[in-house]
């Protein structure tokens, strides 16, 4: 089994700070593009940043030069390091990953259950 987990997520002031994780475990054999999205209530779910690579990175507009996603191949995560939170940025935040499970396998795209990241005004 493949499971993807987010942690790092909570309630923090405007301006203020947060730092994801997203932890792959199972077996895996290799982890492709690794992808942070988001949802907030009553929008529908959009890309924020993607590694494809380490230092191969994507951003949305609205987060450059405030978020920054980095890996961690070794132990097989991905964080999304967020600065300058503001309002807007709250949304549940899910993270998935292209992951071949095998040599012989292909890739697929498995998802983690998402994690409440709130900012206060």
């Amino acid at each position: 089994q493949v499971q993807l987990v987010e942690s790092g997520g909570g309630l923090v002031q405007a301006g203020g700070s947060l730092r994801l994780s997203c932890t792959a475990s199972g077996s895996i054999f290799s982890i492709g593009a690794m992808v942070w999205y988001r949802q907030a209530p009553g929008k529908q779910r959009s890309v924020v940043a993607t590694s494809i690579s380490d230092g191969n990175t994507d951003y949305t507009d609205s987060v450059k030069g405030r978020f920054t996603i980095s890996r961690d191949n070794a132990n097989k995560t991905v964080y999304l390091q967020m600065n300058s939170l503001e309002p807007e940025d709250t949304a549940v935040y899910y993270c998935s990953a292209e992951i071949k499970r095998d040599r012989s396998g292909w890739f697929r795209n498995y998802w983690g259950q998402g994690t409440q990241v709130t900012v206060s005004s």
